[in-house]
């Protein structure tokens, strides 16, 4: 029997988890027990990464609550993962599944979705590490738009930002922009990060970028949010970020008239930059991606009992 119900935002910076009690009600925040956070789940980190990062996150959130955590036959668990639009990696990660009672496996998007407009239609564009948009229309139609993945892809989110800050660097360290406290923020940040200590900004910047990962650009992204009020050039990186927020928006709703909700960590900071026209349609998310994961795997168990 099924007591617990479990749900995961999973993303390429952290992981988020909900535990409710199975108790046959839509489970989106009235029977929350316990929330826990994490390491990094999303699947371009590898499926074991994945897993282990969920099962660590699960147990820390059990611990908090001061509950033992049952086994794993005991749980249903949904899943809203980064990555799970690559078939191949969500059907190895599915395969791996360590024993979990049911499970549902989405991507984060749809699972954002789900949380943020309460399963109804609207449009959700999820800007954290990386990026992507769904829309999910009157008729029942999904259709995404972004969420190709770093670095080619996830425009205005954090890795994105963290890659123009990072071009910026380098042209100010070739003279080809002015230096500023911006510039000395990321340098100094990536030289207090760097695994080895050289004595010129230079080599010190070729030795982060040798092992820089989609997390390690997402790091600066509070530098760009944070320097963006006072600083020309975090200021531009910001405004490019809004622009092409709009242009998710405009791709997923042309007609302009579905809600759209704005999550993830960098939404709040982005709202400064968006187009007057695109911030009219902006309504606050009802729950998260973690929320929108338990619905789903809620409205599995439920549908099953009625087949």
């Amino acid at each position: 029997m099924i007591e617990y119900l479990i749900g995961v935002d999973g993303g390429g910076t952290g992981t988020r988890v909900r535990v409710a009690h199975n108790d046959g009600g839509h489970n989106d925040g009235a029977a929350l027990l316990a929330f826990g956070r994490g390491g990094p789940s999303g699947l371009m980190h590898g499926v074991e990464q994945a897993w282990s990062a969920v099962l660590e996150t699960l147990n820390a959130a059990f611990a908090s609550a001061g509950l033992v955590r049952p086994a794993l036959e005991k749980m249903a668990i949904g899943l809203g993962l980064a990555g799970v639009n690559n078939k191949q990696w969500a059907a190895d990660f599915a395969a791996k599944n360590p024993g979990f009672g049911d499970a549902v496996l989405e991507t984060d998007a749809f699972t954002t979705l789900v949380g943020a407009h309460q399963g109804r239609p609207g449009v959700i564009i999820a800007i954290g590490t990386g990026s992507v948009g769904e829309v999910l229309t009157a008729d029942g139609k999904r259709r995404e738009v972004g969420g190709w993945g770093f670095p080619a892809s996830d425009e205005a989110g954090g890795a994105w930002l963290g890659m123009r800050a990072i071009t910026h660097v380098q042209q100010v360290l070739d003279g080809r922009a002015p230096g500023s406290d911006f510039a000395r923020a990321l340098i100094h940040f990536c030289e207090r990060t760097c695994s080895t200590h050289f004595d010129s900004h230079r080599d010190s910047m070729f030795a982060w970028l040798a092992s820089a990962s989609q997390t390690s650009y997402a790091q600066l992204a509070p530098i760009v949010v944070a320097c963006a009020e006072r600083d020309p050039a975090a200021q531009q990186i910001m405004t490019a970020a809004g622009q092409e927020v709009a242009r998710i928006a405009a791709a997923l709703d042309p007609s302009g008239q579905l809600p759209i909700a704005l999550c993830g960590g960098l939404a709040v900071h982005l709202h400064a930059y968006l187009p007057p026209p695109l911030l009219a349609l902006v309504v606050k998310p009802h729950a998260d991606a973690a929320a929108g994961a338990l619905r789903l795997i809620d409205e599995r168990l439920k549908g099953k009992k009625t087949c």
